[in-house]
Order: structure tokens, then C-alpha cells, then sequence
């Protein structure tokens, strides 16, 4: 493991990984980054070994950004680190091609693990991820599943009590589209308000009260 990009908007959490990486790999070369749109931008000019990049970070996502890595270097493997339990986020990020997600609370226990079964060419899921990737179905999936990882994204901006102004901003879209997109979240999750929009989002863990 040569070269790794790291991306966070917290720099006390790049610090704290950095150390991690440092304490097994003494020689390796570290970029950070401090959001998506720079982590696109460093993987499009530089070659790397390694991204290990947050979930929710300010513009373009970890998921956002993934996606579009993924178009651009196929064979380059995504770590994909979230405060978010692995239910609501982990399926999105493998079928998106990330090679691992990791629960950051899990980090200072699991890093080098998950580095070294990626370095191998495998994927570091966790049994009750890997049982998820099985078995589950549309039928078996709460309605917040069945949103796609956009209108998840908006839905979670929504629930926090973000505008459409500030949304459209913040993702770099049209507040057309980001109405659109909101009707179709409501729609699918059988919701009239935003305040809906909030309290299933608490009751779903999809967001939490420090959010607000």
C-alpha cells in the first residue's frame, strides 16, 4: 500500500486515521481531502492505491463521488467509511462498487483489516451485510429502500430541515429538480410534510436528533 487518498470533512478524523495508516504503513504517501468534489478532482489527475472516503460530506457525497470514481478507474478500490449503520447505507455503497464500508465508530479496530482483505482483491463486508447482498428483495425492503441514492440524499436534507434553495445549492442542482425529487420521496414513502419527512427519518435512524 503505497498511495492512499483519504477523504473527510473533519479534519480531527483525518488526523485520527492518518495515525492508524501511519502506525501500519510508516511509508506510505497520504493525500487528504475535504470533501467529494476534491477527492473526484485528486483521483482524476493522480493515481492511487487505496480511497477511503466518508459517507456525508459537505457538495458532492461519498456515494456521489464513488459513482463517478468508479466510472473513471474501475479497478481502483473505494473504502467507504459512515457514522450511518450499516442497514440504511452499506447495500447502496457495494452495488455502487465501493470494496468495503465501515462504521467509523469500528475504525480504530477494523481499518487495517478491511485494508488488507481489499489489498487482496476481496470485499470487506461484514456477515450481516454479506446476508443482505443474498437474500434481500424489493418485497423485503422498508420504503426508504426503495428510494434511489438521490432521493435518499434529498430525503436526508429534507428530514434535516434544509430548503430547496439550500439543497439545489449544496448537490449543484436545479431547484425544479429537487422538487421533483421531493414529490417523489413523499410519494414513496406515503408522506404529506416535511415534518413527515423528519419524524420518519428519526424513527428510521436514517437521521438523528444532533442533525437538526
Amino acid at each position: 500500500m503505497k498511495k492512499i487518498i483519504l477523504a473527510d470533512d473533519h479534519g480531527f478524523i483525518r488526523l485520527g486515521l492518518i495515525q492508524i495508516l501511519k502506525d501500519e504503513y510508516p511509508s506510505v504517501e497520504i493525500t487528504e481531502v475535504a470533501d467529494g468534489e476534491n477527492l473526484v478532482k485528486e483521483v482524476t489527475l493522480h493515481d492511487f492505491d487505496l480511497v477511503i472516503s466518508d459517507l456525508d460530506m459537505p457538495g458532492r457525497s461519498g456515494l456521489e463521488a464513488l459513482e463517478q470514481i468508479k466510472l473513471m478507474k474501475p479497478d481502483l478500490p473505494v473504502l467507504i467509511l459512515s457514522i450511518y449503520t450499516e442497514d440504511l447505507y452499506a447495500v447502496r455503497v457495494l452495488k455502487a462498487g465501493a470494496s468495503g464500508y465501515l462504521n467509523k465508530n469500528s475504525a480504530p479496530y477494523e481499518l487495517i483489516k478491511a485494508i488488507e482483505r481489499i489489498s487482496m482483491g476481496r470485499k470487506y463486508i461484514t456477515p450481516k451485510v454479506a446476508e443482505k447482498l443474498l437474500i434481500y428483495t424489493d418485497t423485503d425492503k422498508k420504503p426508504h429502500e426503495l428510494l434511489t441514492n438521490r432521493e435518499l440524499e434529498i430525503f436526508r436534507l429534507l428530514a434535516m430541515g434544509k430548503t430547496i434553495t439550500q439543497i439545489s445549492e449544496s448537490l449543484s442542482l436545479a431547484p425544479t429538480t429537487v422538487s421533483t425529487h421531493r414529490s417523489r420521496v413523499k410519494e414513496k414513502l406515503g408522506l404529506s410534510t416535511n415534518s413527515d419527512l423528519t419524524r420518519y427519518a428519526i424513527a428510521h435512524r436514517i437521521i438523528s436528533d444532533i442533525d437538526l
